[in-house]
């Protein structure tokens, strides 16, 4: 098992920190980037194995991909390796052609073999976030038919069945579609864990940066990539792990870091007038949102599930609680992810909610219990939510507790109210579809054990409708099915969709460039220059 004292001992003798992240207290040096934030959630950074946002957001920066989310155009895809791609006419076959302008940190010249076994050790290994490729179809006895390099510069892929062409290309956006260099994995390979082991610490990629440091819960550092022919502002990039958000002020502040990166809404709001820094946000596609569990006879009242949404004062918690930090969400697709509806229905009206609690029998109200995460803004975000309610007549109990507790009481269906996060897997509109309205079986063996069936939400036209918009060709009339889909879901599922996150960066002045992605490994380091 992998453990954080495994992973201090696995790599303390191969890779030693510069001096820069050891030092005491010091301007960080010309060329060198110094940022300040949280990262103590990695485990791997093999893409076949990365499933957390500090990792996933560094291999973003060492590894290229088939294709990537364009940065100018918000919803299309644009070639990143590929500078080409067909689908055949049936919507089953992906034909990538790729460039000639993409090198290996080795600087061996990125070829079809690479992108083949890349796919393929994905599936062979099936480690978790293995399901983005093997939900088309992908296994460990075919995929080496269906994923193959047809010439040095030629890779096709075979789907088992029909599946909307921007959802396959959107996954394979995702990081678990990061291409490594097959011959130096393989001969780092032992055991037969197709370079596993290695890649936990290492990475074998062609962008424009390589991991040359890690220790974990302390520090990552990655150095320029001088074969990739991306142009960077700087060489060497050191990621501190530095968990208080008052020590990351008082690190930028002195001039120990240049960016720090998990500031609180108090502390962004001070900043926001001071010319030393600069301040950017971007939203994330990470929902936070309260579950009420349909096995717990008030909440399954469609009435009251609407009296919950329309008691809410979701502009008042925006505010006053997270400014700059989170903002007023009502879909479950964020905004940013294709086809998001970015209207907010949902206003406080407390005669509105107290007469839908007297069509569903309620008049008096009821009483009923709320999970949530004892971490800020959660906490305070739960006590704002509890007098909501009570101005209806929901009396709610509060239920802090750790985010494991809290996950695997939800998990096992046996909350009645929980605030709740969820980030999507992958930039694809299907990640949250099937996440909040999927749930085809409501027993306890089901396959699909995700937020519908954790709340047991069973909506058989929701159910079929997302279904049937991940397999649609034309992606005009996709878009518009999950439209349709966030309107019916509002009126419909036991969620109540309250925020979205906005990650956020603080910046000294002589530091520029550095930009936010929607999701963790959309987020680049080439675009920093600091003067």
């Amino acid at each position: 098992m992998l453990t954080r004292r495994t992973l201090v001992a696995g790599s303390a003798a191969v890779l030693a920190a510069p001096m820069i992240v050891t030092r005491g207290l010091a301007a960080t040096p010309k060329g060198v980037v110094v940022m300040v934030k949280q990262i103590d959630d990695i485990i791997s950074f093999d893409p076949a194995e990365s499933y957390e946002f500090s990792n996933n957001e560094m291999d973003a920066n060492c590894y290229r991909r088939l294709v990537r989310p364009d940065p100018t155009k918000s919803g299309e895809l644009s070639g990143d390796l590929a500078e080409s791609w067909t689908v055949s006419p049936d919507g089953l076959t992906f034909t990538f052609k790729l460039g000639k302008n993409a090198f290996f940190d080795s600087g061996k010249p990125v070829t079809a073999e690479d992108v083949a076994f890349s796919f393929q050790r994905v599936v062979l290994l099936n480690k978790t976030p293995g399901f983005i490729l093997t939900q088309f179809g992908f296994t460990k006895d075919n995929v080496q038919d269906m994923i193959r390099a047809v010439d040095e510069s030629t890779v096709q892929l075979k789907l088992a069945s029909v599946q909307a062409t921007s959802f396959v290309l959107y996954c394979l956006s995702a990081n678990v579609g990061s291409v490594v260099e097959k011959a130096t994995v393989m001969a780092h390979a032992t055991n037969g864990d197709f370079g596993n082991g290695w890649l936990k610490t290492n990475t074998a990629g062609a962008g424009a940066y390589r991991l040359t440091s890690w220790q974990a819960s302390d520090s990552m550092i990655a150095d320029v990539n001088p074969h990739s022919g991306i142009k960077v502002g700087v060489r060497r990039i050191v990621v501190k792990h530095v968990a208080e958000p008052a020590t990351q002020l008082l690190m930028l502040q002195k001039g120990d870091a240049d960016i720090a990166r998990d500031l609180t809404a108090d502390q962004l709001k001070s900043l926001m007038t001071n010319k030393s820094f600069t301040v950017a946000s971007s939203g994330q596609a990470t929902s936070m949102y309260i579950a009420m569990n349909q096995n717990d006879g008030n909440l399954a009242k469609p009435e009251v599930r609407q009296a919950i949404k329309w008691a809410i004062d979701y502009e008042a918690i925006a505010k006053n609680i997270t400014p700059g930090t989170w903002s007023v969400d009502q879909s479950f697709l964020p905004k940013g992810l294709p086809g998001a509806l970015t209207d907010e229905p949902f206003k406080r009206d407390v005669a509105k909610a107290k007469a839908l609690l007297a069509q569903a029998g309620l008049a008096d109200g009821f009483a009923c219990t709320m999970d949530y995460i004892s971490a800020s803004p959660y906490g305070d975000i739960a006590q704002a939510l509890q007098a909501d309610l009570a101005a209806i007549g929901i009396k709610v109990s509060l239920l802090p507790g750790e985010q494991k507790q809290v996950i695997t009481k939800t998990r096992a269906r046996q909350h009645q109210l929980a605030v709740l996060v969820w980030g999507s897997d992958y930039f694809d509109p299907n990640s949250n579809a099937q996440a909040f309205c999927e749930n085809p079986d409501d027993s306890d063996t089901s396959k699909l054990k995700i937020l519908a069936w954790r709340s047991h939400f069973q909506d058989a036209a929701l159910t079929v409708a997302s279904q049937m918009a991940a397999k649609e060709l034309d992606s005009k009339k996709r878009i518009a099915m999950y439209e349709d889909m966030q309107r019916k879901f509002r009126d419909a599922a036991p969620f109540a969709m309250l925020l979205q996150k906005n990650a956020t960066s603080v910046a000294r002045l002589d530091t520029k460039g550095f930009v936010l992605g929607p999701l963790p490994d959309y987020t680049r380091y080439e675009t920093i220059v600091k003067g």
